[in-house]
């Protein structure tokens, strides 16, 4: 690189990590004008800081030339790939089976805008006009699937899904999907069920205030937080649903990448 490098970069091993999953075509395909690392240092740049695509810096490729790269890269799951693979590693080395037996779910609600102003709804609860991201993590917080519908849709009404994502991405060796009280009901645990899992609603104890650390369920709420590095993921900013689930995966990628340093070593 010729250019000052920017905090989003990625270093030389996670490059050579990720470099296989995104060769959709030749690395010197005759069509291909811009550099695959200075393509995906420019996204990284996009997700940290939440940019508008037309506002990336003179010296990454053109802002048209990574955003549609960007959506070939989040319709082909590349993204969701290499977070399995990383996944995968980081489980064996902590001496867990590669595949997790039980799962936390979750969602939250974002904000739309007027990009993703058509996919929204209102959530009732949150008093919030946007999409609801729901999350499936292992117990140690990787990332296993993710769905989005509009705001007014009932989280509980996603379980059957969501495990069924879980299951394409981990074969049928989850047996368990812990979750908060939103997911109370006899509808969610048939729904769970028929996807082959047990749907374990963990309470609040009664008569308590605040923030409460509650057994199984804060896993889900520490990857939240750390996707929210990713600037990109504060807002619903995508008009595509597939561009923010991308997103998503990408940033659990990097944060992968980051935590496996030591391994590509």
């Amino acid at each position: 690189m010729t250019r000052r490098g920017y905090p989003s970069d990625v270093d030389d091993d996670t490059y050579l990590f990720l470099l296989p999953y995104l060769l959709l075509s030749p690395n010197d395909a005759r069509q291909r004008k811009s550099v695959i690392r200075d393509v995906l240092n420019a996204l990284l740049w996009v997700a940290r800081t939440g940019a508008q695509w037309a506002y990336l810096p003179h010296d990454l490729p053109p802002a048209e030339t990574v955003r549609q790269q960007a959506h070939r890269w989040f319709e082909a799951e590349c993204f969701q790939n290499a977070a399995h693979d990383l996944r995968l590693l980081s489980r064996v080395g902590q001496s867990r089976n590669g595949e997790p037996s039980a799962i936390i779910i979750d969602s939250r609600t974002l904000q739309s805008t007027p990009e993703s102003g058509h996919r929204a709804g209102f959530d009732g609860a949150k008093k919030r006009q946007g999409t609801t991201v729901h999350l499936a993590v292992d117990i140690l917080g990787y990332l296993l699937a993710v769905l989005t519908t509009p705001a007014n849709e009932q989280d509980r009404a996603q379980v059957k899904n969501l495990c069924l994502e879980v299951q394409e991405a981990t074969g049928v060796n989850v047996e368990v999907a812990f979750a908060d009280q939103a997911y109370t009901g006899a509808q969610a645990a048939l729904d769970a069920t028929e996807a082959g899992r047990e749907l374990v609603v963990v309470k609040r104890p009664e008569a308590t205030k605040g923030f409460i650390l509650l057994p199984q369920r804060w896993v889900v709420e520490r990857s939240f937080a750390w996707l929210s590095r990713f600037r990109r993921l504060g807002r619903n900013l995508e008009r595509l649903p597939s561009t923010l689930v991308g997103f998503h995966f990408l940033a659990a990628s990097i944060l992968l990448c980051n935590n496996l340093r030591p391994l590509f070593a």
